[in-house]
């Protein structure tokens, strides 16, 4: 078993109220479908529409659940899928004007990986894989850190800039 070197926790309170948020707006259009005395297309959409917010509302929350763990090979989650290999990530974006999730980063890798995707949590797509959402600005930033030391620790040793 290798050692955790950093997590990224999901915060309780941006848990709840993303579920919260997501939930009362599945319950508001099922609400508006039910009692209105519009159009019978219209009330199908929105019907449609408030059920597909209560399953992201579910699903927000089964992803959540779980946190993620960097080691000195790869990030997983906590119940132990791995989301990427540390050898296979080439930087780190994670500055203020970044295309990244909410209190998170972006790790660029150096193939593309099959898609994926944890709300609130992580997503995966070619060659990005984003990390954060609900989580934890702190826990995020000292992730990216480390990683970027393991980037730049790599590149001591091999002589290269990383990439391919």
């Amino acid at each position: 078993m290798t050692t955790v070197i950093a997590t990224v926790t999901p915060s309780l309170p941006r848990r709840y109220l993303g579920v919260g948020m997501m939930g009362f707006l599945g319950f508001l259009l099922l609400w508006m479908a039910v009692s209105s005395a519009t159009h019978v297309g219209w009330r199908v959409a929105l019907l449609a529409l408030g059920g597909v917010a209560i399953f992201g509302a579910l699903s927000l929350w089964r992803a959540t659940a779980v946190y993620l763990e960097l080691t000195e090979t790869e990030l997983r989650d906590s119940a132990g899928t791995v989301l990427v290999r540390v050898d296979q990530i080439v930087g780190v974006q994670r500055g203020a004007f970044a295309m990244k999730p909410s209190n998170g980063f972006v790790l660029n890798l150096s193939a593309s990986q099959p898609r994926g995707w944890a709300p609130g949590l992580w997503w995966r797509a070619g060659r990005r894989l984003g990390v954060g959402g609900v989580t934890s600005a702190q826990e995020g930033k000292a992730m990216a850190e480390i990683i970027a030391v393991l980037l730049a620790r790599r590149r001591e040793q091999t002589g290269t800039d990383g990439k391919i």
